[in-house]
């Protein structure tokens, strides 16, 4: 009986795996990441708690958001990716997707390819829509699109997270209609964690070690 069990056991496990790497590869994520990963003593000021509060992944039950504003290189998609991954393990299905290209993908898309795109942008427990506004503006079709995500996902209280260089109270000049951003927003924000990343940028420190180590090598 014990080696049945653990024949059973070994088996069971190695569904599992399956599972979660195929979970994995639906997702979208490019890497592995975890908040143990994130070198918080950098920019000690980040809402490191909240963070892993997010990680815990209650916010997802319950239907809410999560908004990580912030300066650029301070760690906002390394934590909304963290997020992304450990949803995954949990058994949660995650699509993460880098919102303007894929927005700008969605605008040249075929009605029916526009139809599969949203599809697999609404039906997921967690999207994660990854440097919203970058390019500042967003096409029409763009706009009207997050407005589609946020308000099917809001009435089937399936979660999102997003994460962007740009203060909320900017949002109208970047969708360049202050109504939908409001109605947006409404939305977003009204079961949501809000988290501000300040600080110094991880990139710009990790380019001038590369330049150190370079300029000592040559």
């Amino acid at each position: 009986m014990e080696t049945f069990a653990t024949m059973l056991q070994d088996e069971l496990d190695r569904r599992q795996s399956r599972l979660i790497e195929r979970r994995f590869k639906r997702c979208g994520l490019d890497e592995r990441l975890t908040l143990m990963d994130f070198d918080w003593r950098f920019n000690p000021k980040l809402p490191r708690n909240t963070c892993f509060e997010l990680h815990a992944l209650k916010f997802i039950t319950e239907g809410a958001n999560a908004l990580i504003i912030g300066k650029p290189g301070t760690g906002k998609s390394h934590v909304a990716e963290a997020v992304a991954y450990q949803a995954t393990l949990q058994g949660y299905d995650v699509r993460y997707v880098e919102a303007d290209a894929e927005f700008a993908r969605y605008g040249l898309a075929s009605t029916e390819e526009q139809a599969q795109l949203l599809k697999g942008w609404i039906d997921p427990d967690l999207l994660v829509l990854d440097d919203l506004f970058l390019a500042r503006r967003i096409a029409d079709v763009s706009a009207e699109l997050l407005q589609a995500i946020v308000h099917r996902r809001y009435k089937l209280r399936r979660s999102i997270v997003i994460t962007s260089n740009r203060v909320v109270q900017d949002w109208g000049k970047y969708l360049a209609n202050a109504t939908m951003a409001t109605t947006i927003l409404d939305r977003l924000m009204h079961r949501c964690a809000m988290l501000e990343f300040e600080g110094k940028s991880y990139r710009l420190k990790e380019a001038a070690a590369r330049l150190v180590i370079t300029c000592e090598s040559s």
